[in-house]
This record gives C-alpha cells, sequence and structure tokens, in this order.
C-alpha cells in the first residue's frame, strides 16, 4: 500500500497554514465587507455578490488545481498558490475602485484553489497514502480555529488600520508565514511523490472489476450529496443570526449562533478520538444527518432556547464532520490514484451550490415565509442523506463482490 506516518510537523504547518488561509481569503470578509462598501460607495448587498461571483469561478478552477495537484505534487503547487494568494489580497489593497476590487477578489479565491483544504488533503494523501485518513482529521481539527483566530484578530486590526490597511496585513502573513512552510512541506513531499509514482501499489494503480464498476455510480452520487451539504450549510451559515431572530429567539440568537462553531471543532475531535475504523460512508451519512436533524429540531421547538441550541450544537458537529469527510470519502471509495481530481470536484460541487444558496434561500423566504423556507433546506438535506445512504450500499455490494471473486459480478445499482 505504501502507506506511511504523516509527521506531525508537517500536519502542523499545514494546520497554520489554513488557519491562515481560511481567516485571510474567506472569514474576514464579512468583517471588512460594511467598510469596503463605505469607501467604494457601493451596497454591501453587492460587496457580497462579488464574493459569490468569485466562488463560483473559483469552483470552475478546483477540478483543473485537483488534477495539477495529482500531476505535480500538492506540495509543489501551494507554493505558487502562496504568493498568487498574497498578490491578491495586495491588489485588493490598492484597487482605486469597484473593478479593482472585484479583480482582486476574483484572484483571491481562485488563489485559494492552491492552498486550501482541496490542495492540502491531497498533499497529505500524496505523503501517507490511505494512513493520511487520520492526518485529514487532525489538520481539519487544527484548522477549525481559523474563524475563532481571524475574527477576533480582524476585528482587533480594525480598530487601528484601514480595511485596506488589514489586506496588506493579510498578504504579508501569506508571504512570511504560508509561503516559507509551504516551499518546506514542497521539499519533503517532491521524492515521495515520485517513489509513489515508481512504487504503487497494483491495488491503486489497476483498480480493481468491482471498483471500476461502482465508481461509476458512486461518484455522481458523491458530487450530489457534497452540492446539497454545500446547499444546506451556505444558505443557513450566511444568515444564521438573522434567521435565529426570525423564529423567535430574539437577543439570544447571537449566543445560539457562538455554539457552532464549538461544537464543529468538537465533533473533529471526538472523530479523532474514537473514529479510527470508522467508515467513511457512516460518517457521511452521520454528517448530513445532523445537518437536516439540526434544522427539524429548530423548526419543532422554535422559540425554545435549548431547541435552538440543540440546533446549532447539531448542525455544527454536520459541518465538521462534512470537513473531514471531502478529504477522506473519496480516498476510501476509490484509492489514492486520481485523488486530487476527484477533490477538485468535490470542491467544485460544494462551491457551485454554496455560491448560489444565501441567493436562492432568500427568495424561497420571500415566497413562502421563514418557517417553510427552512423546512424546505430539511427536504433538500433529506437528498443528501439518499445519496451518501445510496453510496453506503453500492460500497457494501463492492466489497462483497470483491470478497467472492469466484461469485459472479452483480449488476450496478444506483
Amino acid at each position: 500500500m505504501n502507506d506511511r506516518k504523516v509527521p506531525g510537523a508537517v500536519i502542523w504547518g499545514l494546520g497554520v497554514t489554513q488557519i491562515v488561509g481560511y481567516g485571510t481569503l474567506y472569514y474576514s470578509y464579512s468583517m471588512l465587507a460594511p467598510a469596503v462598501a463605505a469607501e467604494l460607495a457601493w451596497s454591501q448587498q453587492w460587496v457580497f455578490a462579488v464574493l459569490s461571483a468569485a466562488l463560483f469561478a473559483s469552483a470552475l478552477l478546483a477540478p483543473v488545481a485537483g488534477q495539477w495537484a495529482d500531476r505535480f505534487g500538492a506540495g509543489r503547487l501551494m507554493v505558487p498558490g502562496s504568493a498568487a494568494a498574497a498578490a491578491a489580497l495586495l491588489l485588493c489593497a490598492l484597487a482605486p475602485g469597484r473593478i479593482g476590487f472585484t479583480a482582486g477578489v476574483l484572484a483571491m479565491e481562485m488563489a485559494s484553489c492552491f492552498v486550501l483544504y482541496s490542495t492540502a488533503f491531497v498533499a497529505l494523501v500524496q505523503l501517507g497514502g490511505h494512513g493520511a485518513q487520520r492526518s485529514i482529521t487532525h489538520l481539519t481539527l487544527i484548522a477549525g480555529f481559523a474563524s475563532t483566530v481571524f475574527w477576533p484578530f480582524t476585528a482587533m486590526l480594525a480598530e487601528h488600520l484601514s480595511w485596506r490597511e488589514i489586506l496588506a496585513v493579510f498578504a504579508a502573513l501569506n508571504l512570511s508565514l504560508c509561503l516559507p512552510i509551504h516551499v518546506w512541506i514542497a521539499r519533503r513531499s517532491r521524492s515521495i511523490h515520485a517513489q509513489v509514482k515508481q512504487r504503487a501499489s497494483p491495488v491503486e494503480d489497476n483498480p480493481s472489476a468491482t471498483r471500476q464498476r461502482s465508481g461509476r455510480s458512486v461518484f455522481p452520487l458523491m458530487l450530489a450529496g457534497f452540492a446539497v451539504e454545500g446547499f444546506v450549510l451556505s444558505a443557513v451559515l450566511v444568515q444564521m443570526v438573522p434567521l435565529l431572530a426570525a423564529v423567535g429567539l430574539g437577543a439570544s440568537s447571537v449566543f445560539i449562533g457562538t455554539l457552532f462553531g464549538p461544537s464543529q471543532v468538537a465533533s473533529r475531535l471526538v472523530n479523532m478520538l474514537f473514529g479510527r475504523g470508522l467508515r467513511q460512508t457512516w460518517l457521511a451519512l452521520g454528517a448530513t444527518g445532523s445537518l437536516a436533524a439540526g434544522l427539524a429540531v429548530l423548526l419543532l421547538t422554535a422559540p425554545s432556547i435549548t431547541g435552538a441550541a440543540a440546533f446549532a450544537i447539531l448542525f455544527g458537529l454536520g459541518s465538521g464532520l462534512m470537513s473531514i469527510v471531502g478529504g477522506t470519502l473519496p480516498l476510501e471509495l476509490f484509492g489514492r490514484e486520481g485523488y486530487g481530481a476527484r477533490v477538485g470536484w468535490i470542491t467544485a460541487a460544494r462551491q457551485f451550490s454554496a455560491a448560489f444558496a444565501p441567493f436562492g434561500f432568500a427568495l424561497t423566504i420571500g415566497a413562502l415565509g421563514v418557517l417553510p423556507a427552512l423546512w424546505v433546506n430539511v427536504a433538500v438535506g433529506l437528498i443528501g442523506i439518499g445519496a451518501f445512504a445510496a453510496i453506503a450500499i453500492v460500497a457494501s455490494r463492492a466489497r462483497d463482490d470483491a470478497f467472492a471473486p469466484d461469485r459472479e459480478l452483480r449488476p450496478d445499482t444506483a
């Protein structure tokens, strides 16, 4: 299998780059948006529309980035990615007007394809093979503190600096901190990546007929499941506090919203401690089930504070686990060969739906009202559960066939 333990220093190094990457390229945007809108004489809706368009563009690039990670090595790809992220942040900081700012945000989100989870997961797999499943869990646990670190850090900077100066500081962080770490990881992974290509396992390089047959039906189901998950999460998270207020929580909405982040981190910690040996198809089912169940609990108990707290905890658990599954499920189902391309397509599916979810959900609220719109979101979540349940069934049958080579292969089932 050519599996090996990923060094702890590599995981921690990548964790630092993920905290900085997500913090500077994503989480800080909402905090700087009011100042950007005020200076550029723009509505905040348009500032967020720019981000949605940029996320859509990065979704188009994600599969290509995954293929490049397979071909050239993810570690090597993250080096120019760090430089591009810094340049994009600086472009936003120096933008004379709306067009320049839009170009900078577009460049930011396209650079994120080469430095965030999708490429970091590939780097871990290229370093550790199937043994990287645990490393992916560890990485998501570390990176889960990105919002915890960068929301207060951005607020602190905003007391003393303009939004342009803050973006310049973020550009410097990507250059001075992330770039050297990525250079170091690239040097470590280069020789290992070459060895893996030369001495790849027969199981990895020549997948069984069963895996090939099941893969034709499983991969579209997996993309559908992740697209649904991206929609459900994005639709709610973008306006979680206003939604909680709208269902009757009032001033308690802010407190309830703060439970989401710790629950996200807690789910990753629990999985790290107790999830060894758990099939990732079941973890995906548990994650999507938590998202739908959380919304259902909120709707059935509102305006109960206890019910709303249960919603935030369940929703955070589901979100945290889905971050892990996005890297581990394709590795479990398809192996290391072509892993980067598959993760790229998963990223694309998530970001396509995430880019349109806030707008689509707002239209649904306008047409039906808040509570019916949330029930529609529950129904969408059930579609995701169905997709991952179908994957579990197909994968189980594929494993049965693999352990019974003398038995005639069953026809594929979707």
